[in-house]
């Protein structure tokens, strides 16, 4: 595939025209050649401490089971089920750490949400402000006067992780920086992002921004259950706006093809920080790294942890709603017995050897006096395997039954007599 990239004589004089007032190594943004993301910021970036933290685990590991990748590099990470939700391998999950451009997960959300609700349409032309023009950082190079639209600005966000996009999206969905910021916390505190706050819509460097690696995980989740069309773009190894190409910042779109998103951030104070989604036979996990010491350690450990997801663990379809499982003996019943369900459909992500062992048992209540009607619970279903609970659901009756009458009775107890 050609890639048609700006020369450096084009993007300095691009650069001297238009960006004035940002001519810093440490702000510049460059035009890449090579199919590999540079730093968000400086190049000389160092490289952050790593706490030795707790050791990594696996919450739904049988014994047995091999334990998950340790990645000593990393502070903290977490590899999660996309469509369960499952947690699979977690370390120092909880673990407050600065987000750089990670944040930008969240200013994508929030713009989504505004799209959703009307408020926002992607063709729409968005002006671009003086305080767009003006961040630093990483930058998809919009200026003043230009024409460009939410859909560009949300590429050039989530491919070029450009800080100016971001403070243009910003703008359009609620008018200044601040107001889309508490709408970010906001959406933060509905999806229970606890060790989360947001003070900025680029992720540049402030000691109040903050996550952790299971809230970015839990954010991510969010955005390809809701928001699939964000993968669209996040796919994408290349972005040209204005006639300036350049790559991801995610390496790992790089290197393995099964993945496609969701974003990365970098600062000296948060390290190589990389949220990949990949979908392997159909199924999709969700894997966080914060604060890699460079991008090819950061890569190399996304990709043993989505590594041991697919191999260790699958997703199991237990039951389905309406369809019976089983039938509670009801011998005072009209039937004598009641067929049961599931309450709702049981998808559960266990271990791959689990499903050898996995067993399904139902304990039923006493039935009431006065019959049921279908979807009164009637019991519990636990799911488990190796001797270890896995999962717990209500059980409902699937159809309406009543007492049997006083004659019917007599013959049953004369029947049962003989």
């Amino acid at each position: 595939m050609t890639r048609h990239t700006a020369s450096p004589f084009r993007t300095i004089v691009f650069t001297a025209l238009a960006l004035p007032a940002l001519m810093t190594a440490a702000t510049a943004a460059t035009v890449h050649h090579h199919g590999k993301p540079a730093p968000h910021g400086p190049k000389s970036a160092a490289v952050p401490a790593v706490p030795a933290g707790p050791p990594p685990t696996a919450p739904l590991a049988l014994p047995g089971m091999a334990a998950p990748p340790v990645l000593a590099d990393q502070a903290a990470y977490v590899l999660m089920d996309a469509k369960t939700g499952a947690v699979l391998a977690e370390k120092a999950s909880s673990l407050e750490w600065p987000p750089a451009s990670l944040t930008k997960l969240m200013t994508a959300y929030v713009t989504y949400q505004a799209i959703a609700h009307g408020t926002l349409k992607m063709d729409q032309t968005v002006p671009v402000s003086d305080a767009a023009w003006h961040t630093g950082g990483s930058r998809m190079f919009i200026s003043p006067g230009m024409t460009v639209t939410v859909d560009q600005l949300l590429h050039g966000l989530i491919i070029d992780s450009g800080n100016d996009a971001a403070v243009a999206l910003a703008q359009a969905v609620a008018g200044n920086r601040a107001a889309f910021v508490g709408l970010m916390n906001h959406q933060a505190k509905l999806l229970h992002l606890t060790g989360t706050h947001y003070v900025n819509v680029d992720g540049l460097p402030d000691p109040a921004l903050r996550t952790t690696a299971m809230d970015v995980a839990t954010l991510s989740r969010a955005i390809v259950t809701q928001f699939p069309q964000y993968l669209k773009i996040s796919v994408k190894k290349h972005f040209t706006f204005n006639k300036i190409t350049q790559p991801s910042w995610n390496p790992v779109l790089f290197h393995d093809p099964t993945v496609d998103g969701l974003k990365t951030g970098r600062t000296n104070e948060a390290g190589h920080c990389i949220d990949a989604t990949a979908v392997r036979n159909g199924r999709r996990l969700i894997a966080v790294v914060l604060g890699g010491p460079n991008w090819t350690a950061s890569t190399h450990d996304i990709e043993a942890l989505l590594d041991y997801g697919y191999q260790f663990y699958t997703d199991a379809t237990i039951a389905k709603a309406g369809t019976p499982i089983g039938s509670m003996p009801a011998p005072g019943y009209q039937t004598t017995t009641v067929p049961v369900a599931a309450a709702h459909d049981v998808v559960m992500t266990i271990p791959t050897q689990a499903a050898k062992t996995l067993k399904t048992t139902i304990s039923y209540d006493t039935p009431p006096a006065t019959g049921v009607k279908a979807g009164t619970t009637v019991g519990t279903i636990t799911i488990s395997a190796d001797g270890k609970t896995l999962a717990t659901v209500p059980a409902v009756a699937t159809t309406a039954d009543q007492p049997a009458g006083l004659m019917t009775r007599m013959m049953r107890s004369i029947k049962h007599a003989f």
